[in-house]
């Protein structure tokens, strides 16, 4: 059972700043023509670069971006001819903003009182591990200022940013990143709050808050990958840490309970470690000790060595038991360590002796390794199978890390888990990453641009729900449940376009893909378009209600049809009214007896064995009346 923490946030100091990261839904990319769709198939082109950090106009170098380059890997882009141009393979200058982009985000902006900059210039911001070509993104602040509100206290917001999408990450290894350009170069909106956020439960309500903001604008994506969510994370005496890439909402207040509990684990062992008088104690001084496992039995270790590789040591006085101390949830300070040598030098696999003897290593074995490097029982050793630069390397990454310790918590960004764990993935950047771009002249917002979309702002939550629930009819639950949804604009597009219940439409927008969902269907793939189609249907009473979980299934298997196919080849279309009757009255008449013995209480009988045939051919209702009124028949003819 997962143990929870008691912690008074105020008493520690928290502070958690939000970006909130989401890809509007234009017809164009940021800075040229190419359509926003993610592609399922295959690339129709191929290409490798490898990027090497600039200097800032600064005369620095950001020391993320000289992180990225320390791990000299090449990156391979698959792009495709209906989603990609010149622009994505920087062979060619970016074409001017999108203007339909920019119009989104003042209108975000206008929404939460921000305060819209008078011309937009674009600034390239140095990124080099790969999810751009050019080795920057290009990225634009739209607005300053605003808040949003809250029940504890007014939330401010720092800035409201435009910027393009990086690159999708496919696949990696230790020596390249394989990445998709479809998503490269979509709009994003980031809005950033500032870091004033001081519980985990607020940090969740405010994320959603800005999410269901964004959504009313009816302009934004929906889908895996569509919303990101960074948090900016810190307490008193620790260090501001951002965790990148939280893609469910309701993890949220999950990651930062879990950062709040590593960083007050790691400050405890700093005050240990110093106790200790680790400090001028930590030496790099690797040891080779291949030979101490020529005949181990430890599988790993032994495909290393016959692959020629070699297994070296590295001593850490007075470091006994810290290693396994647990900092978060199933993961202990030792996979601090590893996490340093795998994003470091590519090495998936260290070991040291606080877990030891286990993975077939043997207590002679860890004997051994004790005596040849003279460690006393105060003593730790970790040790690193991988050829021999590698091996160095992950070391070097391990006792820096260990000298970090001393100090308690690093400034580092960290990757989420989807339990709310993090692991790291590089150092926090600098200011040395911004500098302007040449390519793009700038954009003056005019004041009868801003007149011309505060007329374009959209309803707000609370006149939506009393809409929802007195005109249309939703219960309040169901009004709620739909303002909440991804699928708010498709539900009020579809309402206001075609004669159908609107319960029914916002049923299936929220109870019936969630229940899919967990059936494991890829509501996902299903888009507005489809939606749309499946209600027209409903309207010309091609199709029943009960009909559209199946068809949403057959679509989510394949997407390249459109419902119409699917409905008449899965023999999914209404039945015809009499076709209906004729099989209801003979369901009627083969439970004759039933119905003599039962009467009234025979229509739920009969309904259950009526159902099992006419399912998604006839409506509910239309089944229903029909057996009361042919048992009815039947009891009076006799």
């Amino acid at each position: 059972m997962e143990k929870t923490l008691s912690i008074d946030y105020k008493s520690i100091g928290l502070k958690v700043g939000l970006e909130i990261h989401q890809q509007i839904d234009t017809k164009r990319k940021l800075f040229c023509h190419c359509p926003t769709v993610i592609q399922t198939k295959p690339s129709d082109y191929v290409f490798n670069r490898i990027l090497k950090p600039a200097q800032s106009e600064f005369g620095e170098i950001d020391k993320a971006a000289a992180f990225e380059a320390g791990k000299n890997k090449v990156f391979t882009y698959y792009s495709f001819y209906d989603s990609n141009c010149m622009v994505e393979h920087d062979e060619e200058p970016p074409h001017s903003i999108n203007e339909e982009a920019v119009d989104v985000t003042l209108i975000v902006s206008l929404i939460l009182n921000a305060h819209y900059v008078d011309e937009i210039h674009v600034m390239r911001k140095i990124v080099i591990d790969g999810s751009n070509t050019c080795g920057f993104q290009r990225t634009a602040v739209i607005a300053l200022g605003g808040y949003i509100p809250d029940v504890e206290n007014n939330i401010p917001i720092q800035t409201i940013v435009l910027e393009e999408d990086a690159a999708r990450k496919i696949e990696e290894n230790s020596r390249e990143v394989k990445y998709s350009l479809d998503r490269l170069g979509i709009p994003l909106i980031e809005i950033a709050t500032a870091p004033v956020i001081s519980t985990p439960q607020q940090a969740q309500r405010i994320a959603f808050k800005i999410g269901q903001l964004l959504r009313m604008t009816g302009r934004v994506k929906r889908g895996i990958g569509t919303i990101r969510q960074d948090l900016n994370i810190s307490i008193t005496g620790g260090a501001k840490t951002e965790i990148k890439g939280v893609q469910e909402l309701e993890i949220i207040s999950k990651c930062i309970e879990y950062e709040v509990q590593r960083q007050l684990t790691l400050l405890k062992i700093r005050d240990e470690l110093l106790r200790r008088g680790v400090k001028n104690k930590l030496i790099f001084n690797p040891m080779d000790v291949t030979n101490i496992f020529i005949n181990t039995k430890c599988k790993i270790i032994g495909n290393v060595i016959s692959s020629k590789g070699k297994v070296y040591a590295l001593k850490l006085p007075c470091f006994r038991g810290i290693l396994k101390i647990e900092i978060q949830p199933k993961r202990k300070f030792g996979m601090e360590l590893s996490d340093r040598a795998r994003v470091l030098a590519g090495v998936d696999s260290v070991f040291h002796t606080d877990e030891m003897p286990a993975y077939g290593i043997t207590e002679d074995e860890v004997r051994k390794l004790l005596e040849v490097l003279l460690a006393s029982q105060d003593d730790a050793v970790v040790f690193v199978a991988s050829q021999e630069d590698q091996a160095l390397k992950a070391l070097k990454a391990i006792y820096e890390r260990c000298i970090e310790a001393l100090e308690g918590v690093p400034e580092e960004t960290r990757a989420a888990n989807s339990d709310g764990t993090t692991y790291y993935t590089r150092p926090r950047p600098g200011a040395a990453r911004l500098y302007p771009e040449t390519d793009i002249p700038p954009l003056v917002i005019v004041e009868d641009r801003i007149k011309q979309l505060k007329t374009l702002l959209p309803e707000i939550p609370d006149k939506k729900f009393e809409r929802f629930t007195k005109v249309l009819g939703l219960s309040s639950k169901l009004a709620q449940e739909i303002l909440n949804s991804h699928y708010l604009p498709v539900f009020e597009k579809i309402v206001s376009k075609y004669n159908v219940n609107p319960t029914i439409v916002a049923v299936t927008l929220t109870s019936t893909l969630t229940s899919l969902r967990r059936e494991g269907v890829n509501i996902d793939l299903i888009s507005d378009e489809h939606f749309e189609e499946i209600f027209k249907l409903l309207q010309d009473k091609i199709i029943v209600k009960e009909s559209i979980p199946d068809i949403i299934k057959y679509l989510s298997i394949d997407i390249n049809k459109n419902v119409t196919d699917i409905v008449y080849e899965k023999n999914l279309s209404i039945m015809p009214h009499g076709k209906v009757e004729e099989v209801v009255r003979e369901i009627i008449l083969k439970n004759i007896n039933a119905v003599a013995e039962r009467k009234d209480r025979a229509i739920d009988l009969l309904m259950g064995q009526a159902m099992k045939i006419l399912r998604g051919k006839a409506n509910t209702n239309v089944i229903r009346d029909l057996i009361v009124k042919i048992v009815n028949e039947v009891a009076g003819e006799k």
